[in-house]
């Protein structure tokens, strides 16, 4: 029994030893959310660990681990009211679960083809969820100079991304309206969002992966960027 409890402790020790320390790092993600990031002491641009994004109302809206700074095991997301939207596994590339998706969302959908009544199909799908897998994009955008004087409750911003059968982002775009005429368009390097970032599951149409854009309807903030109504 002795040799027993003194092997376990000499394993303990070294399993301790090969442990890497880490610190938590706090970084504002938008206006409303704040990311905790476990970062390795030792290099603090490796993520290690535990990662939250929590509201100001102190709700998680992503939950997950990180490994050697990649997503690892299956994380979850949340909306700002703390609904369950997405549970997603990263090692296995798999989602588990998609929350239905009713009429109040602002994200539609449109694909290139005049569906029919018995057309079976399947929305394009973001790791992340439809609150924290989208915020990538609305950080990408901020108002030129030119328009910053824009009646912000008379505009609008939407956020048009164009996703291949393939599952890739194929073309971003970024649409002001405001008031009854005025619409300006924005080009958006399809280079600028990371690799992550620019994978979805594709939709179909009866089982087949088809082109879909999608719309996400924002509202234009006091500096200029966007965020989610």
């Amino acid at each position: 029994m002795k040799s027993i409890t003194l092997l376990f402790v000499a394993l303990f020790y070294i399993n301790t030893g090969f442990a890497q320390e880490t610190i938590i790092r706090k970084h504002r993600l938008t206006d409303s959310v704040m990311e905790k990031i476990s970062v390795l002491k030792s290099d603090k641009s490796t993520r290690q660990g535990l990662y939250q994004a929590v509201s100001s109302k102190n709700i998680a809206v992503a939950s997950g681990q990180f490994n050697n700074d990649k997503k690892t095991g299956i994380w979850h997301f949340f909306d700002l009211q703390g609904r369950q939207l997405q549970n997603y596994d990263y090692t296995n590339k798999k989602l588990l679960f998609e929350a239905v998706e009713d009429t109040t969302s602002n994200l539609r959908y449109f694909v290139d083809k005049v569906l029919t009544d018995s057309d079976r199909t399947t929305k394009p799908v973001k790791a992340g969820g439809r609150y924290f897998g989208y915020i990538p994009y609305l950080k990408l955008f901020k108002l030129p100079a030119y328009l910053m004087d824009i009646n912000r409750y008379l505009s609008v911003a939407v956020v048009e991304l164009l996703v291949s059968p393939g599952g890739r982002l194929a073309d971003f775009k970024v649409h002001i309206y405001s008031g009854a005429n005025y619409e300006k368009v924005f080009n958006m390097s399809t280079d600028m969002p990371n690799d992550e970032d620019k994978v979805f599951i594709p939709a179909t149409v009866n089982g087949e992966p088809i082109g879909c854009r999608i719309m996400i309807k924002c509202q234009i903030n006091n500096d200029g960027g966007i965020n989610f109504f």
